[in-house]
């Protein structure tokens, strides 16, 4: 591979994940504007947010499938085609209905494009570019967060709502041309049989598992029907893992998780998005509710974040070629979930180029693991098993992240119950990044359990003589 065909690759792929996880960002700041426009309550909004992040749960898992078939790239041109015809019918949306069905067809180009782009880019580059190519996809990836409520906020304050999805049409028409003349043809994989029972056990139970943790504790449906949802979603999956043990192609291949780096990128990944997902929607409630920030403010203020995690593009290929996966990932964890822990003492009284500091290393922090994560699910990985195993990523990252959130917004109203408030104050939150960062810090345990060559086939891990001479 060239050196320009290697760059250009992972910067188009890139550019549609920043698309993607952009626009689940910026909705969220845009809901208030949104429900006032087509005369809806703002919490019947959040189907908008809840329909996308379901349909995303159902197809991730037949993306692999899908590329297998009909060649990753003619489906990643059709998920991006999606993604922004979809975008314009949101923008377009009149009434709830339609913005609803809009943002379900929006999640399915979603649910294709993720993993679809991440295969493209593993199947392209040379194990020695890999880390380097996963760098430069993930960071957008990272940043669109981040850069979301501010941008969002200017979005809903300067202009009007339907803007923060007419803003994906000129980058998806871009995006369909770069993919269209940039990116090869690739060979499409090992023609497997669609496993139809085990595509429907894992939709069932994704889909009820990430619908109930995004109402858990948000006060939306009654516990028992909350509970319901996750007691139906564990059961199917409890029936999709026998399933899976007894056909020879499942559409989820648990038999992965027998690769050591992937396993640790799925459950020390796992922990990680737990962890760090729910931080942009508890550091905006400590700003706008504990700082008295407008919302525009507070994503002004996340921005050295963002700074942050694009320090993360340079030099990241450098630190991980020193440490190695197994150190990287160890000390950074303990890094994030020590700042995640400090961000719970966040109040008025603290200096505020203090807290531009902290949020500009947090930002390195976190971009710095899910790019490690990203690339470790990939090391060990045989080719014919790409596929499976990005839709296999693509989907623990959606269920962890789902989660994620679910638990902070749950915690949050343990500790209302507990001081019988029903105004948000500061110390309300604190448990939640207690919490989160402890799961952070436990997934180093996890990495602790990597072999100290992990990734040596990369260039990027050195042995302990060589680190002690350098």
């Amino acid at each position: 591979m060239t050196a320009r065909y290697s760059f250009l690759i992972p910067i188009i792929v890139g550019c549609a994940q920043f698309m993607h996880q952009f626009d689940g960002a910026v909705i969220a700041t845009a809901l208030p504007s949104m429900a006032r426009s087509l005369n809806e309550d703002p919490l019947h909004l959040n189907l908008a947010i809840t329909c996308y992040l379901l349909a995303l749960a159902v197809f991730v898992p037949v993306s692999g499938w899908l590329a297998d078939k009909y060649g990753a790239k003619q489906i990643y041109l059709i998920a991006i085609f999606i993604f922004t015809a979809s975008s314009v019918l949101c923008g377009w949306a009149s009434s709830l209905p339609q913005l609803v069905v809009s943002r379900i067809l929006q999640g399915m180009g979603g649910a294709m494009m993720t993993p679809v782009g991440r295969l493209i880019v593993v199947r392209t580059a040379p194990k020695s570019d890999l880390v380097k190519a996963m760098n430069y996809i993930t960071i957008p990836g990272a940043l669109a967060p981040l850069l979301g409520p501010s941008v969002g906020g200017f979005i809903v304050t300067y202009f009007s709502w339907p803007w923060i999805f007419f803003v994906n049409l000129p980058i998806g028409i871009i995006g369909l041309l770069l993919v269209y003349t940039h990116i090869p043809a690739l060979e499409k994989g090992p023609l497997r049989p669609f496993d139809l029972l085990g595509f429907c056990l894992t939709s069932i139970s994704l889909a009820s598992l990430v619908f109930g943790f995004e109402i858990m504790g948000r006060s939306i449906l009654p516990p028992s029907y909350v509970a319901t949802l996750l007691i139906g979603g564990s059961l199917m999956a409890g029936f999709y893992i026998y399933h899976a043990q007894r056909v020879d192609n499942p559409i989820i291949d648990l038999k992965l998780l027998r690769i050591r780096s992937f396993a640790a990128s799925i459950t020390g990944g796992g922990l990680f998005y737990i962890g760090t997902t729910s931080f942009v929607f508890l550091i905006a409630l400590v700003l706008q509710l504990g700082f008295g920030f407008s919302a525009f403010h507070a994503g002004l203020t996340t921005l050295a974040g963002a700074a942050g995690s694009l320090t993360t593009r340079f030099v990241f290929p450098h630190v991980l070629r020193f440490f190695g996966f197994q150190h990287l990932l160890i000390s950074n964890a303990i890094l994030m979930g020590v700042y995640l822990i400090m961000c719970g003492f966040f109040d008025p009284s603290m200096p505020f180029p203090l807290m531009l500091v902290l949020l500009f290393i947090g930002g390195y922090a976190r971009s710095t693991q899910f790019t490690a994560v990203q690339s470790l699910a990939y090391v060990d990985m045989p080719s014919e098993h790409m596929s499976s195993a990005t839709s296999f990523s693509a989907m623990s990252q959606q269920l962890a992240q789902s989660f994620g959130v679910g638990l902070a917004a749950l915690i949050i109203h343990i500790s209302l119950s507990w001081h019988g408030s029903a105004t948000l104050s500061l110390t309300d939150m604190m448990p939640s990044f207690f919490t989160l960062g402890a799961a952070v810090i436990f997934s180093a345990l996890i990495f602790k359990g990597l072999p100290a060559q992990t990734g040596a086939e990369f260039g990027t891990a050195r042995n302990p003589q060589e680190r002690k001479n350098k």
